[in-house]
């Protein structure tokens, strides 16, 4: 075990599949030299070369054009936008293209691609360059969505992605480039589509993604002084979506609060919440409670970004009403 960030852990899961399948290489602006906008893919051009680490121009649609024409020929692209917030420049290429091919094509393609980029607010980055839109690719069947919250969920999701025969939508929350986590080596791998429980409970549940998942355990540790027990379950990825699992937990607590950093109207937080509602609402003590973004931009200033974010305090207040029922 070794103490990385997920920036590292993503870089370290990038390398080892580089060397175990020669089919697999990486593609986006910037990744090359300078390592990507945050750094994240550093030194893998000076170990694998530039026909393995491409250096694109800048176009988005260019660099998921090329992502899907190569997966459907045999290799294993790993496509980096810089930020989530380009992806309009190019959803016809993975709407349309890379999410519909193998079932145009009777299950005979395969798209075995993994679009990497990073989302959500917390650095000043602004409007454009801070979005949240899981709940976008979600929409779309023939996709996956991937949103790891710790270093070792972030290394071996993205092992279990490059190796998926499907497109993979791997989400990096910005914030948590620089939160380190013991993880393992060695390779190994996370299965996609199966929620992972940070702390268990029995009076709440609380379905965190992101770096939600980080304040919503630093919430359960302080309310636990208080006698309240909360169980923290990060879907890890959202679609496969582990319904199964959230279903048991909220059998056993009876209450549910949702938080993600998405804009609460209509994001993934509507999906699980209305999936519970459908299939456990007898087991409800108190309504569903959701913790979002307000629906606006995400704000430049310091002042109303932090405002903009889900806080601890909210999801506290969150908590205390779903106990109060």
């Amino acid at each position: 075990m070794t103490s990385m960030n997920m920036g590292m852990a993503v870089n370290n899961a990038l390398s080892l599949e580089m060397e175990r399948d020669p089919n697999v290489f990486l593609l986006g602006e910037d990744i090359g030299y300078p390592g990507g906008v945050l750094g994240v893919t550093a030194g893998l051009q000076a170990k694998f070369g530039e026909k393995r680490v491409l250096d694109t121009p800048i176009s988005e649609s260019a660099i998921i054009g090329a992502a899907v024409g190569a997966a459907a020929a045999g290799l294993r692209p790993v496509a980096e936008l810089m930020f989530v917030d380009f992806i309009g420049v190019c959803l016809d290429q993975l709407f349309n293209q890379a999410a519909k091919m193998r079932y145009m094509f009777g299950g005979k393609a395969k798209i075995p691609m993994v679009l990497r980029t990073c989302c959500g607010a917390g650095i000043g980055a602004a409007a454009q360059h801070s979005q949240s839109l899981e709940a976008w690719f979600m929409h779309i069947p023939g996709l996956k969505v991937v949103l790891p919250s710790t270093p070792y969920d972030a290394k071996g999701l993205l092992i279990s992605a490059i190796r998926d025969d499907n497109p993979v939508v791997f989400l990096e929350n910005k914030v948590l480039y620089q939160i380190p986590g013991e993880v393992p080596d060695d390779s190994y791998t996370v299965p996609i589509g199966e929620a992972d429980i940070k702390r268990e409970g029995n009076d709440v549940t609380v379905v965190a993604t992101g770096q939600m998942v980080m304040r919503a355990l630093a919430v359960a540790e302080k309310m636990a002084a208080d006698g309240v027990s909360v169980e923290v379950l990060d879907p890890r990825s959202l679609c496969p979506l582990d319904e199964d699992a959230i279903l048991e937990s909220v059998k056993k607590t009876h209450r549910l609060v949702i938080v993600h950093e998405e804009v609460k109207f209509a994001g993934s937080g509507a999906e699980i919440a209305a999936t519970v509602a459908e299939k456990a609402f007898d087991y409800l003590d108190a309504p569903i409670l959701r913790v979002a973004a307000p629906f606006c931009p995400v704000p430049f200033s310091g002042k109303l970004e932090a405002e903009f974010v889900p806080s601890e305090e909210k999801i506290t207040d969150a908590v205390k009403a779903v106990m109060e029922g």
